[in-house]
């Protein structure tokens, strides 16, 4: 395989796992690091090894704090786990009824629905919805700057050994 094929694949790899980020039905930060460990071991370049465990050390920042600081929100608000759980699943059938906003949509509409049903208060369930929803944003947003600076890492990696 030659070198410009693996770094198309590579980068190829890295931007799924961006976008995976934001969308969870996509592979995100586990596709980066996996794309950081393919250029390591099958590219030329010296410093594939060194921007590997610079990427792992940041996608491993970036999933760990999005889990804690979504988990810390969620706890200080007293909202489990299972509201997020059916607003995933009404999000992933809101993927495949309406494809091109149905996962957003989806999300929110469930999400809001299985806070009515558990504080039994519309406008609770519009609070809690709301913090939930700032919550998993926080934790995304965490969690695509620290894959956005590995993947610019690799990509300089890839770069260098390219030019």
């Amino acid at each position: 395989m030659s070198v410009t094929l693996l770094a198309l694949l590579v980068a190829l790899i890295a931007l799924v796992g961006l976008c995976g980020i934001v969308v969870p039905v996509l592979p995100g930060s586990l596709s980066v690091g996996v794309a950081a460990l393919v250029w390591a071991i099958w590219g030329t370049s010296s410093w594939g090894w060194i921007a590997f465990g610079v990427a792992a050390v940041l996608l491993a920042i970036g999933m760990s704090a999005s889990m804690l600081l979504t988990k810390r929100n969620l706890d200080s608000r007293e909202i489990p786990r299972w509201p997020v759980i059916v607003g995933l699943v009404c999000g992933l059938v809101g993927a495949f009824v309406l494809p091109a906003l149905g996962l957003p949509i989806g999300f929110v509409v469930g999400l809001f629905c299985a806070e009515v049903y558990r504080v039994r208060d519309a406008s609770k369930a519009v609070s809690t919805s709301v913090a939930t929803m700032k919550a998993i944003g926080t934790g995304m947003l965490i969690e695509l700057v620290c894959a956005m600076t590995a993947t610019a890492v690799l990509g300089t990696s890839v770069l260098t050994a390219l030019f």
